[in-house]
């Protein structure tokens, strides 16, 4: 199953729209998208295939710390990690 996960991280600076874009690059090849230009967080969407919640938010995370590494942002703590999985997301349109 598809999972979309998110996932945050906060420090204490400033984020750069440069440095965004090299976090987009990134998680690109996963249908991924970045966030946090002039904010003192970091963070994206990824999208990855998984059994179950856990282990999406656990690939995700993988994904998500390899591309902050490539796109040579500062290591901080992942504040927030949350998965949705396709299913969910078509549950909230059949309201």
């Amino acid at each position: 199953m598809k999972y979309s996960v998110s996932i945050a991280a906060e420090g204490d600076r400033e984020i750069s729209l440069e440095e965004v874009v090299e976090l987009a690059d990134a998680v690109a090849p996963f249908s991924g998208i970045a966030t946090g230009a002039a904010t003192q967080s970091y963070g994206a969407q990824i999208l990855v295939e998984a059994e179950n919640l856990d282990s999406a938010i656990d690939k995700a995370m993988e994904i998500f710390s390899k591309a902050v590494v490539t796109a040579k942002l500062p290591i901080w703590p992942i504040t927030r990690a949350e998965a949705m999985s396709e299913d969910d997301d078509w549950d909230d349109f059949d309201q």
